[in-house]
């Protein structure tokens, strides 16, 4: 079993000295130290940084000093995350240890002082792609979502016959993932309206968000070998919040025989903060419960700690402001909340599967979870689900409506875990902006 133990780091009655991490509420807290890239004021260099409250501690100023294990120096030296990635986990769990040490409040005084010139505020800074994305693979992981998707073209039949048995896939385009705050380009495509006799090109009319999760890897598997499904977690670096946009009219001409292309090529935004798999250790819950019906994953995707521990109790928010809210002076209204609980497979049975035909998955590798969505109407991912294909418009406090997106529209993600006797883990935001 390579999933991460609760231990002192998660301690919820540890605060830090850096004060803005001990509000309530506040999303990075010293139980979370989510890592990232980010670009000082003044500079065009990356650095690897942790957050803390809101502020950015330079890990490659910390290991300059000394204060860091050498096993540590290069990976907190680099200008991406992906020799972090590539560390084995007994190496990540020990620089989470060891900032967990110099930034608890009851750190020794000297230790204080050390550290405290490598602070920054986030404000000042410019956050990066956390890593070097090699391979992008997006899932279809939520049965509600597959359900309510499958239910609008297929009424008698919503769900293909391979879904329950297989985690399903396409592999995404690694080149087009931005960090969050990367301006939304509507895509221009073919699109064939069921009345016409031809398609035309043109820019989308029907452009969506999908409310993800991302699981960031490493440090992977040769080629020809695979990832045993009690080694996955091993392999599962942290999450972040992803947004794969689809331009849903190009994607009804072009998804069949082979699935999404230029539909959802265009650009996947990602949060830039990497909650690592080790804070999320007190959040683990059991994996999604089938129905009495369902058939049981295949041997090579079950174990008993994958059951009992497997799945992640993060919820996930969407949040809409458009142009003329924003004039008003209306705050972003939440458009949907969802669980990962409710995926119907496990992060560590879609690692598995995907290395099982020996397939060689490499740090740095983004997964994406696909669209997160619940049993509840408010808890649907994606507008397409929201307004049923437009034929329910979201009504907003602007006096506006919906069915899709429009240019000035921008969209708010935001996740956190939290639970009784926890201290909260947020995950930020991720944003973009239609253009």
């Amino acid at each position: 079993m390579t999933r991460p133990a609760v231990d002192a780091t998660h301690d919820p009655s540890v605060t830090s000295w850096v004060e803005s991490a001990n509000q309530p509420g506040a999303d990075f807290p010293v139980q979370n130290l989510p890592l990232g890239i980010f670009t000082p004021a003044g500079s065009t260099s990356p650095r690897v940084g942790c957050a803390i409250g809101d502020q950015v501690l330079d890990l490659a100023a910390l290991a300059g000093a000394g204060l860091l294990p050498e096993i540590l120096v290069e990976a907190a030296s680099a200008p991406t995350l992906n020799a972090y990635m590539a560390l084995r986990a007994v190496h990540r769990r020990s620089l989470r240890s060891r900032l967990f040490e110099l930034l608890r409040a009851d750190a020794p005084s000297e230790v204080q002082e050390q550290v405290a010139p490598f602070l920054s505020s986030r404000s000042d800074v410019e956050p990066q792609l956390p890593a070097t994305v090699g391979d992008y693979t997006d899932f279809y992981a939520s049965v509600y979502h597959a359900t309510n998707v499958g239910s609008m073209f297929r009424p008698n039949n919503p769900l293909l016959p391979n879904y329950k048995h297989i985690p399903i896939g396409y592999h995404g385009r690694a080149s087009s993932v931005r960090v969050s705050g990367t301006k939304v380009r509507r895509p221009s495509g073919q699109t064939k309206a069921d009345s016409d006799e031809a398609p035309s090109f043109g820019p989308s009319r029907l452009l969506d968000y999908e409310l993800e999760v991302g699981f960031w890897l490493g440090p992977g598997n040769s080629l020809g070998s695979n990832i045993a499904i009690d080694e996955a977690e091993e392999h599962l670096v942290g999450l972040c919040l992803v947004n794969d946009w689809s331009a849903r009219d190009l994607q009804k001409w072009e998804y069949q025989p082979l699935g999404p292309f230029l539909a959802k090529s265009f650009l996947t935004s990602v949060s830039p903060w990497v909650v690592t798999n080790e804070a999320l250790a007190p959040f683990r819950v059991a994996a999604f419960e089938r129905d009495a019906g369902d058939p049981q994953p295949l041997p090579y995707l079950s174990s008993k700690d994958n059951h009992q521990h497997g799945g992640i109790d993060l919820t996930v928010e969407a949040y809409l402001s458009t142009a003329a809210m924003r004039q008003q002076g209306i705050e972003p209204v939440r458009l949907s909340r969802g669980s990962l609980r409710y995926l119907y497979w496990t992060p560590a049975q879609m690692i598995t599967h995907h290395s099982s035909n020996g397939c060689n998955l490499q740090a740095g590798d983004l997964l994406a979870s696909g669209t997160v969505s619940g049993p509840e109407k408010d808890s649907r991912g994606c507008l397409l689900e929201l307004t049923w294909r437009g034929a329910e418009p979201i009504e907003l406090p602007s006096g506006e409506s919906r069915k899709f997106l429009q240019s000035g529209d921008e969209v708010i993600f935001k996740g956190y875990c939290e639970s009784s006797g926890r201290v909260r883990i947020g995950f930020g935001e991720c944003r973009g902006l239609v253009v």
